[in-house]
């Protein structure tokens, strides 16, 4: 590790050599803890969490014995800290990589290990909440680094005091925070799918559970760093009475409303589990963002212990914000969920034969070609059944499944569909259309029913489109609109469908190649079923 890139982010004479050394070490092990991190993830997800938190633990404690070890009896001083460090992870993973011999759902094969795009574009959303978490977490401490040393030379402190300081400082801050967002996470599955299923009076309680919760724990934190602030300095280890005088000062303005800090930051874990993305996203670096804005400016009039008086600010002004965002969602988990009317939910008898997907344009009367292409068939036609029956299969609720299109976000699309609670209602409503599809030919309108059996044999997909004029003049005609709302409905739900089917298939909505055949439906309704139907012919169905 290059010395130029210790000094940027805020290495001193005093310490750049020890960086240096650490540095080395612990980067040699970095692909390997990168990989654990990934194994212990896919060995929660495959039902196994105390085989992945024992492989944890047994790193962690390899790591806390090995330091006082490596360090004093040994005489390996700060290269004995990092040698320390990677046998712990070392060790984790080679527990982790064991499990993947006795796996419970899945087994590793040669072909397991080829790039996959659209997957690792769905993982990559997955990660994006923890990702920004992280990352803002890098750049405050480069961001606090460099400032400490700029500001702590020109104090009685020196620079190194400071930076010594805010590490401890950092360390039991990180401590709370993820036992915060531990409670958080853990209730994430059960609060998305209570969310998914409508269950609004059950969503306000765990609401209610996981901030009271926090707020304990953030509460009870506070209060022993505010009144044993040096018991905790010293579990680190003290330098001197100057440093201990300006670490715990400092202990305590940081982490004076460290509650405000777990209660935002489990806010934000909450509205990502309900699926909004658009709000949580913002949320879950708000905090952050203050703080390095703050960290910069406070120390211009405060000098070096502005830089941790920036915290309290900036958790108020995150809270406050945090608060309002909050309390809309409250009103809205209040109001009782419109019912639409009752969808008949069950698959009907059909025959073996072809299956028709039809995607189409908003306003193309794609789905009443659909139906009267069916009648011409006398085969089942499935729209709003398929989410009727997706809900049955989920425990969601029917109108939360149909609006996935609707409320996909043109922003932040990929964060959307991968929260847990639309990914669940993705995979009901799969299910669902292959259960449909094996029950013989039938014609299936939208829900990207054309990827969905891209196995299966014997299916005709179809894309339904129309000039836009013709598509306003429909809808208008079909929802009282006027030309002005028809206009903007037609730009919003063509752009959540595409969104939709990006998301769930990597591939383009409107691509021609995705499609068999593709027709403009202005010729009408019965003469576009017509033309489908003599296709099918053509094509010997």
């Amino acid at each position: 590790m290059g010395d130029g890139l210790l000094r940027l982010i805020g290495a001193t004479d005093a310490t750049i050599s020890l960086a240096h050394d650490y540095g080395q070490i612990i980067y040699i092990m970095m692909p390997p803890a990168m990989m654990q991190n990934t194994l212990a993830s896919i060995i929660r997800a495959d039902g196994s969490p105390r085989y992945a938190m024992g492989a944890m633990l047994v790193g962690a404690l390899i790591n806390i014995v090995g330091d006082p070890l490596a360090i004093f009896v040994l005489d390996m001083g700060i290269k004995g800290a990092a040698y320390a460090t990677i046998l712990g992870q070392f060790v984790s993973f080679l527990i982790c990589a064991v499990y993947l011999r006795k796996s419970k759902t899945f087994r590793l094969r040669a072909e397991s290990f080829r790039i996959d795009i659209k997957q690792l574009k769905q993982i990559m959303a997955l990660g994006a909440s923890s990702l920004l978490t992280q990352l803002s977490i890098v750049i405050i401490t480069v961001v606090n680094n460099i400032l400490l040393v700029k500001y702590g030379a020109a104090s009685s402190y020196g620079a190194d005091i400071p930076l010594a300081a805010f590490v401890v400082i950092m360390k039991l801050f990180q401590i709370v925070l993820n036992i915060a967002i531990g409670i958080a996470a853990g209730a994430q599955p059960i609060v998305g799918y209570n969310y998914g299923a409508q269950k609004f009076d059950r969503v306000r309680e765990l609401l209610k559970a996981v901030i009271k919760w926090t707020a304990i724990v953030g509460i009870v934190c506070m209060l022993l760093f505010e009144v044993f602030p040096n018991a905790f300095i010293r579990l680190f280890g003290s330098d001197g009475e100057l440093y201990m005088e300006f670490a715990v000062r400092c202990l305590r303005i940081y982490l004076l409303l460290i509650l405000f800090t777990c209660v935002q930051k489990v806010c934000a874990i909450f509205l990502q589990s309900i699926g909004r993305a658009q709000a949580a996203a913002p949320l879950a670096i708000l905090r952050d963002l203050l703080l390095i804005v703050f960290s910069i400016l406070m120390p211009l009039f405060l000098g070096v212990t502005g830089i941790f008086r920036a915290a309290p600010i900036a958790d108020v002004l995150a809270m406050l914000i945090t608060a309002v965002v909050m309390l809309r969602l409250w009103r809205e988990l209040q109001a009782p969920p419109q019912a639409e009317p009752a969808i008949e939910g069950h698959i009907r008898p059909s025959k073996a034969g072809v299956i028709v997907t039809i995607s189409r344009e908003h306003g193309s009367a794609g789905k009443r070609i659909g139906q009267l292409l069916a009648g011409m068939m006398q085969v089942p036609c499935y729209y709003k059944e398929v989410t009727a029956l997706a809900a049955q299969e989920s425990g969601l609720a029917a109108e939360f499944i149909s609006d996935i299109n609707k409320n996909s976000p043109e922003r932040l699309k990929e964060l959307y569909m991968s929260t847990t609670i639309v990914q669940q209602a993705v995979v009901a409503q799969d299910r669902i259309i292959k259960k449909i599809a094996d029950n013989g030919s039938c014609v299936i309108v939208g829900r990207a029913a054309d990827y969905v059996l891209r196995e299966y044999p014997d299916v005709v997909r179809i894309f339904i489109h129309a000039p836009k004029d013709y598509r306003i003049k429909k809808v208008m005609e079909m929802y009282g609109d006027t030309p002005q709302q028809a206009e903007k409905n037609l730009a919003h739900s063509d752009a959540a469908r595409a969104n939709y089917y990006q998301s769930v298939t990597g591939t383009d909505w409107a691509y021609s190649d995705n499609y068999d055949l593709c027709i403009d439906s202005s010729i009408g309704e019965q003469a576009s079923a017509e033309t489908i139907l003599v296709y099918l012919q053509k094509k010997g169905y």
